[in-house]
């Protein structure tokens, strides 16, 4: 053995990397859809009203808007954290 067994190919990681973000990335928008369809969306008809279009534009904004925050809380706590252990080390 060459003892490179043990390490992962860095182009195969980078792969599973971008398709993991791609999974979440259509996760994201199919729960965005729905909440947003069952929010907007009264009746369906042949095109959307200016006040269903609003809706929906609202909607989609507000969901990134707080995945968004959620996401940057989620990195300070990790952030915070790492470093409380770091420290812990010392």
């Amino acid at each position: 053995m060459d003892g490179q067994g043990a390490t992962a190919d860095p182009q195969l990681q980078h792969f599973i990397e971008i398709e993991s973000q791609k999974q979440r990335f259509q996760q994201l928008v199919h729960q965005m859809t729905e909440v947003c369809w069952e929010k907007c969306m009264d009746k369906p008809g042949p095109k959307l009203d200016s006040r269903t279009e609003t809706c929906f534009v609202n909607c989609v904004e507000r969901f990134i808007d707080t995945s968004q925050f959620i996401l940057n809380r989620l990195e300070q706590t990790q952030r915070s954290r790492g470093s409380f252990s770091e420290s812990l080390l010392d």
